[in-house]
């Protein structure tokens, strides 16, 4: 019987992929909000959502964007069902009370949701991608 060299090498990377993936999904898996921590832009418009100062039991600090400050009321982030989610209210000026409800994907590192946009009574899906810029 031939013995197969593919079997080990195989293996090897499959165990290091697990190694690599292990972390980001056991930041949702065990409720690590300080995942959230950090600047997130909007692909499709350049909007800017900041959090800081995330506390275990969801209380943060949450700043907008677009690109000059718009107020934010009220921002909490949970764990619901072992996913990360975070909820944004906007009140401003052209914002009466638009509302993000986001879902962190700790494997893509993104913020998934939707926006519901309080003017025109309309809900968008959206995304929000970690930003590393100024």
């Amino acid at each position: 019987m031939k013995k197969s060299t593919f079997a080990l090498p195989a293996i090897t990377g499959l165990l290091i992929l697990c190694l690599l993936i292990a972390p980001l999904s056991h930041a949702a898996g065990t409720g690590d909000l300080q995942a959230l921590e950090g600047r997130w832009v909007r692909p499709d418009g350049g909007y800017v959502l900041e959090l800081r100062d995330i506390r275990k039991n969801g209380d943060l600090k949450a700043a907008y964007f677009n690109p000059k400050p718009i107020n934010v009321v009220r921002a909490r982030a949970e764990i619901r069902n072992r996913e990360i989610t975070l909820f944004v209210e906007l009140r401003d000026v052209n914002y009466p009370g638009s509302l993000y409800r986001l879902k962190y994907d700790a494997v893509t590192d993104t913020l998934k949701g939707t926006y519901f946009q309080a003017v025109e009574k309309q809900t968008f899906h959206i995304e929000f991608v970690r930003w590393n810029g100024r």
